[in-house]
């Protein structure tokens, strides 16, 4: 099997080894494709993201199946935006989430990749590449859905094309739906509701993500839930949303609503572990390692829906010759299916969920994707148990998870402004600093 070869790359190529256990078994997974070991080899891709993107084990099984280097550097969100606007240089590869795409494309800081250059690109989830979901054509919804900025109109363009072309903007990487997480023994009652965010019975004992674009779109679906305010698009908020949904958290964090903010899984994971957060706007990766810690963490089944988000990889504008040859093996590999089942363990969705299932078993397929119970304990990449035989994956399966997304995240026409807002909100002191 071959994919996805640079064109014009002159290549021998040679057939991974592969383990003779079962395809899918966590402590076996199954290796990639046949690949370029000799032209670019001595290639060093360098990797940009946000450290929830860069994990390791995929970066090392790549180096090892294409024969090249990739150098991992990770940055905050904010950061990685601003090196991957400002300064190209100084990466090949970048992963963000789709909804940056506004700036990045505009900077012309990423080249536009070249679809014909992408083996298996007809077989990526349709949502990305179609609009579609189920095979019906998606409404336009709150945010910024992928399929909105995911070509633009030529090679070198800076406006995205309503309708395909043969340019994309980014190759998905991991996407998914995220939702409040809470510990029950704490709440001591199942949570339904992002209202709950602002429920006094939590007062103190609830975590906000610190972050201008998501977690306001957070707190404005839990101010919704509440009857406290109504949003014509809580992905795109006017100046006067932004001020009275700023104004209530302000409020709400001078009542002593709030633990604090949080910007690290690290930092979530670390409050609720000690008992100091009960419910939180919360991530995949620290809900997985609540749960391999032994707690028991429910990640929400809201009644007002989900926040979806997506990220992918992209180019840099400066990517050439036999480097570009490399970047493009790598964006192939990554749709082989190998690492998207690596990230299925996570929790996460990936490009072609059809590639990733040759390298699952049954019941890790029927957990992860179809919402079915367990045969068997749910074990994480990292070898953690996860849940017991005959659990299912909280929220149920793919189709009913991600068809209940009802904002994604975006780059809002007053982000400025809603930066500067929020800004405030965080510096706002809590009522224990302010004593």
């Amino acid at each position: 099997m071959r994919i996805g070869l640079a064109a014009g790359a002159a290549i021998a190529t040679t057939h991974c080894s592969r383990p003779d256990a079962p395809l899918g078994t966590p402590n076996n997974p199954a290796r990639g494709p046949q690949v370029n070991r000799n032209t670019i080899r001595d290639v060093t891709l360098r990797f940009i993201g946000t450290g929830q993107a860069q994990i390791h084990e995929i970066r090392k099984t790549a180096e090892e199946d294409l024969g090249f280097n990739i150098d991992m550097l990770a940055y905050t969100l904010d950061e990685s935006v601003r090196v991957a606007i400002s300064e190209p240089e100084k990466y090949d590869l970048f992963v963000g989430d789709y909804f940056v795409l506004p700036k990045l494309i505009l900077s012309k800081s990423l080249q536009a990749i070249n679809i014909q250059r992408i083996g298996e690109f007809d077989k990526i989830n349709p949502f990305f590449t179609q609009g579609k979901f189920k095979g019906r054509a998606v409404e336009d919804s709150q945010g910024t859905t992928p399929y909105q900025v995911m070509y633009v109109t030529g090679s070198d363009a800076t406006e995205f094309a309503r309708q395909p072309t043969d340019f994309a903007t980014l190759i998905p990487f991991q996407y998914s739906a995220d939702t409040l997480g809470y510990r029950p023994d704490l709440t001591e009652r199942a949570i339904a509701s992002w209202g709950e965010l602002f429920n006094e019975d939590f007062q103190g004992t609830v975590a906000l993500l610190d972050s201008p674009q998501m977690g306001s779109i957070d707190a404005a679906l839990a101010a919704e839930a509440r009857g406290l305010m109504q949003f014509a698009d809580k992905g795109n908020m006017t100046r006067e949303e932004i001020d009275q949904l700023v104004d209530l958290l302000i409020e709400q964090k001078l009542n002593g609503q709030f633990r604090g903010l949080w910007k690290t899984v690290d930092e979530s994971v670390d409050w609720m572990v000690k008992g100091d957060v009960a419910l939180q706007s919360m991530w995949i990766p620290a809900v997985a390692t609540l749960k391999s810690r032994g707690f028991d963490c429910v990640y929400g089944e809201l009644r007002e829906g989900y926040r979806g988000w997506s990220n992918g990889i992209g180019l840099s504008r400066h990517l050439s010759g036999i480097a570009l040859d490399a970047a493009y093996e790598y964006l192939n590999w990554m749709l082989e299916g190998w690492a998207g089942a690596f990230l299925f363990r996570q929790g996460y969705y990936n490009a072609i969920p059809a590639n990733a299932r040759k390298y699952m078993s049954q019941s890790e397929w029927g957990f992860w994707y179809e919402g079915k119970p367990s045969s068997g304990p749910v074990i994480d990449p990292f070898d953690r148990r996860l849940e017991r035989r005959g659990t299912f994956r909280d929220g149920g399966g793919f189709e009913e998870r991600f068809g209940k997304i009802v904002c994604w995240n975006s780059m809002m026409d007053e982000n400025d402004y809603l930066v500067t807002r929020w800004n405030e909100f965080v510096t706002t002191k809590f009522p224990q600093e302010a004593s």
